[in-house]
């Protein structure tokens, strides 16, 4: 079964422009105050995210994911 490459991703792509987007939100939420509960939601949201594109971009530059557990 041939193996799909996959393209890498530059920063104009969406998934790029998500995690800077989820980034900006926990920002402003953080400095508009809003409960800590909210605050570290959104954290984790943008830290998902950005989790993701790199991640993503380790697979597509034939880097192997190393896990630590």
């Amino acid at each position: 079964m041939k193996k799909k490459s996959l393209q890498v991703l530059y920063p104009d792509h969406s998934m790029y422009k998500d995690a800077v987007d989820a980034m900006k939100r926990f920002h402003d939420a953080r400095a508009a105050g809003i409960p800590a509960e909210k605050v570290e939601r959104l954290r984790l949201i943008a830290e998902a995210h950005f989790q993701a594109v790199n991640e993503y971009q380790r697979n597509a530059f034939g880097a192997r994911l190393v896990v630590s557990h």
